[in-house]
């Protein structure tokens, strides 16, 4: 009996390839915390993107090179979001 594929690889793991899942480590900021950080690109959706401890932080209306005072407003398991304080 032969088994159609569709076009699709099988992966052992039942992961997609790529970057790996952070599992251990702990996120290093707090929902309604403030952080100074400077923002070092921007997203495909115009958003900042500041890290902290290599955890990413999306920070809308901001450019690269910018030093800004943000809050965490969300926090994912792999990224956080934040408005920058004024």
């Amino acid at each position: 009996m032969e088994e159609e594929s569709g076009g699709s690889e099988k992966r052992f793991g039942g992961r997609p390839r790529g970057r790996p899942r952070r599992t251990s480590q702990p996120i290093p900021v707090k929902e309604g915390e403030e952080y100074d950080v400077t923002i070092e690109t921007v997203g495909r959706k115009g958003d900042g993107i500041a890290k902290i401890q290599n955890f990413i932080i999306f920070v809308p209306e901001t450019r690269a090179g910018d030093k800004v005072k943000v809050r965490i407003t969300g926090i994912g398991a792999s990224f956080a979001t934040a408005t920058v304080v004024k």
